[in-house]
């Protein structure tokens, strides 16, 4: 009697467990559509175009972090350095640009000089011509007036218009010499001004290195680009970071989603957009709601022969939902079951 009474209990209890088993699954089997899946984040890794020595460390694994706090700082004794060889860098390209200024400034003033030399030569000659011709036409009538006219006044005026001649060719001379004066001045304006534009292009490259510099010394103090919970720290102070390097990795909660399963058969109940509702294993008491953000196009498992219903019920395609978590309570990689209300799962035929 003693064995036969335990026995019975133990029976009733697994009868009891059955039953409990069995309206479960019917009640999951008839219930709306849905599946189990794990609460996804964004995940960021901060890293750093510098390669240098980490010099400070701001913040600890787990603790939040706000967008723009400073994570840690690099080490940056190269890259300033850089900043100001730069700096002399562009002060010395602008100092010959200035240079170079002055020379096409000089060699303008000099052409001017050369091409109004030129100018009055030409003028001199003309009134030099004039001249000559002048004298000349006198030494013709004196030579052409009776006896009475002496001899010396003729050649007196014959020599002057001869002397005028010779003040012409040297007059014609002098303009000639401004003229080359003029040609050579402008030759070396135009080297001038091509020293004065390459001066220009190395006052751009030395202030785009300045620039580079710049954002290189801006690499070393590393910030958080999100609002977010700090997960891991793999460097610490004194170690050596390499350029590209994950340096901290932040998990942002600002939109937490999840993944789950629905078979070919209950794909067509669902819609972006539609509501959904999630539980965590964690919160057990508590719905967070949620939206479908995409309903995959393709299916995850495809068989090899797609013959019969269940065949094509092995099909199963990837729904993510945007869960709506205001208070920050779930975390990357809990276990969740997601619920479609208003839709139901087919009956088995």
């Amino acid at each position: 009697m003693r064995v036969i009474v335990p026995l019975v209990l133990i029976s009733l209890i697994l009868i009891g467990l059955v039953g409990y088993r069995v309206r479960s699954e019917a009640e999951v089997a008839l219930g709306p559509s849905g599946g189990s899946g794990e609460v996804e984040a964004t995940t960021v890794d901060l890293s750093s175009k510098v390669g240098a020595r980490i010099s400070k460390v701001f913040v600890k694994e787990g603790d939040h972090v706000r967008k723009g706090d400073l994570v840690l700082r690099l080490d940056c004794s190269e890259p300033l350095a850089m900043v100001e060889e730069a700096k002399a860098r562009v002060a010395a390209a602008r100092a010959q640009a200035k240079a170079a200024g002055a020379n096409v400034a000089a060699t303008e003033r000099s052409r001017t000089a050369a091409l109004a030399g030129q100018e009055a030569a030409k003028a001199q000659a003309a009134a030099l011509q004039a001249q000559m011709e002048a004298a000349q036409r006198q030494a013709d009538r004196l030579a052409a007036i009776p006896d009475d006219v002496p001899q010396s006044s003729v050649d007196q005026t014959r020599a002057q218009a001869e002397g005028l001649s010779h003040q012409l060719e040297a007059a014609k001379a002098q303009g000639n010499a401004s003229a080359a004066q003029a040609r050579a001045v402008s030759a070396q304006i135009g080297a001038s001004n091509a020293q004065a534009e390459a001066a220009k292009a190395q006052i751009n490259a030395a202030e785009s290195g300045l620039v580079r510099a710049q954002l290189l010394v801006e690499e070393c103090e590393v910030q958080s680009p999100v609002d977010g919970e700090v997960s891991s720290l793999p460097l610490h102070e004194g170690e050596l970071a390499k350029p590209g390097g994950v340096l901290a990795r932040v998990v942002s909660l600002q939109e937490v989603t999840a993944t789950f399963y629905l078979p070919n058969a209950e794909v067509g109940a669902v819609k972006a957009g539609a509501p959904a509702e999630v539980v965590a294993d964690a919160y057990p008491d508590t719905k967070f709601t949620a939206k479908v953000r995409t309903v995959a196009l393709e299916a995850e498992f495809t068989p090899r022969n797609i013959q019969t219903r269940s065949d094509r019920d092995r099909l199963v395609y990837p729904v993510e939902v945007v869960i709506d978590d205001p208070e920050a309570k779930l975390r990357a990689g809990m276990p969740v079951q997601v619920t479609l209300p208003g839709t139901e799962k087919p009956r088995a035929q």
